[in-house]
């Protein structure tokens, strides 16, 4: 059976391990480092460093890539141990966490997008996994509010020092997009950024289709300004979270990115516990009530899939064809754009 760290490591959807742990009992007020994006410490993906977000698997060596965009990418909870000062949010400056960060959401997820541009992806003190389950609301409100006033400065930051005026990605999985969704809202939806958006992948969290005044789901693989969201599970199985099983959830197909049903053939490829083999067919994919639902894959080490809730491979699952549909929207902005490159 895989490790986590191979696979790639995000305890945040064995819904297990957070049931098991324990809450920190109050809110704590950080007297950690307050991250400063005018330093590349406080990077875990930059352009001007070298880091996992780079690595690219042996199979895709000689792939066709594209380096006109931006990407800025959230990763997911890292932060789930317990700990014994009861912080809610996790300091920036924890060089254990950051190694984890980077062994699996930079290599595994945002190494995806290293083929359309330059990856961004700030260190930032996201809240303890136990928020999301917090018996006190205003305690877990404040963790989140920390961890996005951290996000929204990185984007800042970016805009006014790295940005100068190229097309971008927002791309994020679990509590990176509860705070992406909440920064598209806040700086792109209704607003001339929405020139430059090329896509968001906002992955891993339910993102309702109502949320937005401007930004429309992606309804076909090339679309540009649009949203793609999807949460995976296996065929039958309802989260205990899906209010009553709505399907007013944005719910991108991530194989043929329309409403088409997927079968194994039409699967591009998947990184799972070897990140340089590419496991292509193995995956299908169906929109089901706001949900992508899939039977369980096949492939060495499958075993590994106990869980009837896939989060942890919202991205892995569907690597290459992620990979591939984010070329081909950037194709179509940089045509659409001719006459501004």
């Amino acid at each position: 059976m895989p490790s986590f760290k191979a696979f790639c490591w995000i305890p945040v959807v064995l819904f297990v391990f957070a049931c098991n742990g324990k809450a920190p009992k109050q809110w704590t007020d950080l007297n950690s480092t307050v991250p400063q994006y005018d330093q590349l410490e406080y990077w875990a993906a930059h352009p001007l460093k070298t880091d996992s977000s780079d690595l690219v698997p042996s199979d895709l060596q000689d792939y066709r890539t594209l380096k006109e965009a931006d990407v800025f990418f959230l990763y997911p909870t890292i932060y789930w141990q317990k700990r014994s000062d009861k912080l809610w949010n996790a300091p920036v400056d924890d060089p254990k966490l950051n190694e984890r960060i980077d062994a699996a959401s930079l290599k595994n997820q945002a190494s995806i997008f290293n083929a359309v541009g330059r990856v961004y992806a700030p260190r930032y003190r996201q809240a303890h996994i136990d928020a999301y389950y917090a018996k006190d609301p205003g305690a877990a409100a404040k963790a989140f509010e920390i961890a996005y006033s951290d996000v929204r400065k990185a984007f800042q930051y970016y805009l006014e020092h790295y940005n100068e005026g190229r097309p971008f990605f927002i791309a994020s999985h679990s509590q990176g997009t509860t705070h992406g969704m909440r920064l598209v809202k806040e700086f792109i939806d209704g607003t001339d950024l929405e020139d430059q958006l090329v896509a968001a992948y906002l992955v891993g969290i339910g993102v309702p289709a109502f949320y937005y005044n401007s930004l429309k789901p992606c309804t076909y693989p090339t679309e540009i300004d649009c949203i793609c969201s999807w949460r995976t599970f296996r065929r039958g199985y309802y989260p205990k979270d899906h209010f009553s099983y709505l399907s007013d959830y944005i719910n991108t197909n991530p194989i043929s990115w329309t409403n088409e049903a997927a079968s194994t053939d039409m699967h591009k490829g998947a990184i799972l516990y070897n990140f340089d083999a590419l496991e292509a067919g193995i995956c299908e994919a169906e929109q089901h009530e706001g949900l992508i639902w899939m039977d369980k894959p096949k492939f060495k080490g499958s075993a590994f899939f106990v869980q009837k809730n896939y989060h942890i491979g919202d991205f892995n699952l569907f690597y290459l064809d992620v990979r591939e549909n984010a070329i081909n929207r950037l194709n179509t902005w940089l045509e659409l754009n001719e006459e501004i490159q």
